[in-house]
């Protein structure tokens, strides 16, 4: 009999580590999901931002335009100009909505005096565009 005793302890000995790791993993994966879930909310949030701060900017850009009768190449320059703003990325504000979705509305063809692909917009800090802006320099292809 103590053979079989000393089995029972082992297979006890064996079933409390595989205990402890299961238990391990688990808070390890608790972890884990729980910092992807941080990051896809602080993404969401960021890009919530970046497409409202779009709207605002396509917003006066469309009223610089349409109202004040600048052509889009006058609005850049007293946007200040393509060292600040691009005409590509002009272009691309001038047509997010400001319903927040952030897409271009209409197409090329409709889109009015300067078509032009969109560029790529990522987030940059102004004095007057509030806690975030769009950072024009990144109109990659454009000339200019």
């Amino acid at each position: 009999m103590p053979n079989q005793t000393a089995r029972q302890q082992a297979r006890r000995v064996a079933l409390d580590a595989q205990t402890k790791m299961r238990q391990a993993r688990a808070e390890r994966e608790r972890r884990r999901s729980a910092l992807a879930v941080t990051v896809v909310t602080a993404l969401a949030e960021r890009d919530a931002l970046v497409t409202a701060c779009e709207a605002r900017a396509g917003e006066a850009l469309r009223t610089l335009t349409r109202t004040e009768g600048l052509t889009l190449r006058e609005a850049v320059e007293w946007c200040g100009g393509e060292d600040q703003l691009s005409l590509r990325e002009a272009t691309r504000l001038r047509r997010v909505e400001a319903t927040g979705a952030g897409q271009p509305s209409g197409s090329p063809a409709n889109a009015g005096e300067h078509s032009e692909p969109a560029a790529t917009a990522a987030p940059a800090s102004s004095p007057d565009a509030g806690s975030m802006a769009v950072d024009v320099r990144s109109d990659r292809g454009a000339t200019g």
